[in-house]
């Protein structure tokens, strides 16, 4: 099985190290040639060496190698001998100490070129960038064009300058363990949270021969995080689950699985969706987001409704892409289109995380310069929709391991992302990655890693205003300013629960919608640094029925002006798309002012503004004969008009049915 959904988390940092496949090939190759010494000690200690050689006996050779190296220092091809032997053995760090002390000895040639760029991988591998940057640079100065992996060793020597400046600067804190009852389980990695921050969700294997599964921790009342469960008997199987995404109300869950029956590749995207407390048994998302490839690592938006993924599917940049799809009003995805450059690169470009703000997207990717491996990388999006050059999130949260994908909360405030576990090295060889444990982390967001909108939410539930039901309702955000749709969720048809993520900067017009009840119109104005914190807010949605009416919230005028601001167009088009829904329907657009002012004429600029809206309707196609407008001055005040934020409650339009 091919299990990409865990290679960001596990770190391999040291992928470039033998495998055993890898060391049995190293084996039956050739040692070196070594000149012979003219010393006669040195020669018979040489002579010896390379009888064991013969024998296979690597382990005697190196010991009489060593001898060699401490009563011969200035000898620097036995250095070098002894470094093959240990590259050969598995042993990669003592390869590198010996050939770096040979290559110190003996003169620059090109001979060696090779040898400079082993040195060079090596040392990058361990985090050693002085040690890479030096072998590099012997390397440009001495390597014939035709060198192999010339082009990569140049950009790694972008690489080495890169870190060791980076590592002069650190951005931010090092990530720091999540303490229990998390980080229980041999493996856990890709973390994803609901925009309350309420349910953690990541992948998990309680042991190396498990399998994967998703799990949730749940938040108590104290703030800290719950055991983790299993997230459901309809998700976990005999299959493979890996990485998961959550949408920012915890009901659409995107998650990957291997080989499962009917799959269209090795590794689909599946979905399911909460009711109340109950998942859906899982659907493969099909052939407009999966292919005959391997697909996985998904991200949703908050609203669950546009997804990132990782694919190999062909067509792509490099060798791993990013993709992009969103879901259309008939319930389909849409065809994945590849999110192109300057996102993806000609390199492994994985695990991406779109922020629950929508405007900015975190990637992992080898194929920009950073610290070395698969770092942690931000992008944009401009006003243009496309994506601004990615930035590297710099030291700590990169380092010259592989880095696995990264969460940050909605409010911009903590950050989430999974390591391994440094361990210690045996004698003799080197503790393969994928013995490491793999754990989460957590760390304080600094400035330069946020995202560039902080966001917030507004939850509650939805209810039938005579019967206090609650009700499976659409909720609707519209930005005044672009009247843009940014969230569409819709409420638990079970408890009437939602959820809706906001950015900071923003007006927005919030609409709750059901079948047969009147549309429901709510304002957030965050567009002045106002309080930006969650709010609860349940509503009441009012039946479609003679005598019922609604306050229209986003309707705007000037001071004294009865002419529609263009924010208003939001609203003005909702309630065209409600009177085209109930052709039947006859209403009063009616208005109100506050006690500014005298009541002649605040019942002359109600009566005005409320004709403002009926000309605005019976101008866009709604028949005049089902439209009436009237004021009513400063008479029905819905609060005293004793301070200015009961006089705004005062000043409204309302829609009433006939």
């Amino acid at each position: 099985m091919r299990r990409f959904s865990v290679l960001g988390a596990l770190r391999l940092g040291v992928m470039c190290l033998l495998s055993a496949a890898t060391a049995e090939t190293a084996w039956g190759q050739l040692p070196p040639k070594v000149p012979t010494p003219t010393n006669t000690k040195a020669r018979g200690l040489l002579e010896k060496a390379q009888g064991h050689v013969k024998e296979r006996d690597f382990v005697k050779a190196v010991e009489v190698l060593t001898q060699l190296n401490q009563k011969f220092p200035s000898f620097g091809d036995a250095y070098l001998l002894k470094g093959s032997l240990l590259k050969a053995m598995g042993d990669n760090r003592g390869a590198m100490a010996a050939y770096r002390d040979g290559l110190g000895k003996v003169p620059l040639d090109g001979a060696h070129a090779s040898e400079y760029q082993l040195v060079g991988d090596l040392a990058l591998s361990y985090g050693d960038y002085q040690t890479a940057l030096d072998s590099y640079r012997q390397l440009m100065k001495v390597a014939p064009k035709a060198q192999k992996n010339l082009a990569k060793s140049q950009r790694q020597l972008l690489t080495c300058e890169f870190a060791l400046e980076a590592l002069k600067h650190p951005v931010g804190e090092a990530p720091v363990r999540l303490p229990a009852p998390l980080n229980t389980f041999k493996f856990q990695y890709f973390p994803d949270l609901t925009a309350d921050n309420r349910f953690l969700l990541f992948t998990g294997r309680p042991a190396a021969s498990s399998g994967e599964d998703l799990y949730v921790s749940r938040q108590n009342k104290d703030g800290s995080m719950g055991e983790p469960q299993p997230i459901s008997p309809a998700i976990n199987s005999s299959y493979n689950e890996g990485a998961g995404s959550i949408s920012g109300d915890g009901k659409t869950l995107v998650f990957a699985s291997c080989d499962r029956p009917k799959a269209i590749g090795n590794c689909d995207l599946y979905i399911s969706r909460r009711t109340g407390n109950n998942w859906s048994f899982p659907l493969n998302l099909g052939l407009n987001v999966n292919s005959t490839e391997w697909d996985s690592q998904p991200s949703l938006s908050a609203d669950g409704r546009t997804l990132y993924f990782t694919s190999t599917r062909r067509g792509g940049q490099g060798q791993e892409d990013i993709y992009m799809t969103t879901l259309q009003p008939d319930g389909n995805w849409s065809p994945a289109q590849n999110v192109g450059t300057p996102v993806n690169t000609p390199g492994k470009d994985m695990a991406p995380f779109i922020h629950a703000s929508g405007t900015t997207l975190y990637y992992v990717t080898d194929g920009l310069v950073g610290m070395g491996g698969l770092d942690v990388f931000r992008c944009e999006k401009t006003i243009a929709g496309t994506w601004s050059l990615p930035t590297n999130l710099g030291y700590p949260l990169n380092t010259f391991e592989n880095e696995a994908s990264l969460f940050i909360t909605s409010d911009n405030l903590k950050g989430f992302c999974s390591r391994s576990r440094a361990s210690e090295e045996p004698a003799g060889g080197y503790r393969l990655a994928r013995e490491r444990p793999v754990e989460l982390f957590g760390f304080p967001v600094p400035p330069p890693v946020k995202a560039r909108e902080t966001s917030t939410y507004t939850q509650g539930r939805v209810f039938d205003a005579n019967t206090k039901k609650p009700l499976k309702a659409e909720v609707k955000l519209y930005d005044l300013d672009t009247d843009v749709l940014t969230q569409f969720v819709t409420s638990d048809p079970e408890y009437g629960d939602y959820t809706v993520v906001l950015n900071e900067g923003h007006h927005y017009a919030m609409y709750a919608a059901a079948d047969k009840y009147l549309l429901k119109s709510l304002s957030f104005d965050y567009s002045s640094q106002h309080a930006f914190n969650p709010t609860a807010l349940d509503i009441y949605l009012e039946p479609v029925r003679s005598g019922r009416s609604v306050v229209l919230n986003n309707l705007f005028f000037d001071t004294n002006k009865y002419e529609l601001k263009p924010q208003s167009r939001t609203e003005l088009n909702r309630l065209i798309e409600f009177m085209r829904q109930y052709r039947d329907v006859q209403i009063e657009v009616s208005g109100y002012t506050d006690n500014v002012g005298s009541p002649e004429s605040n019942q002359q600029l109600s009566q005005r503004r409320a004709q403002s809206v009926v000309d605005y309707l019976s101008g866009h196609g709604i028949s005049a004969n089902r439209l009436r407008s009237r004021g009513y001055g400063e008479t029905h005040a819905l609060a005293a008009n004793d301070t200015e934020a009961h006089r705004q409650m005062n000043r409204r339009i309302e829609l009433h049915i006939l």
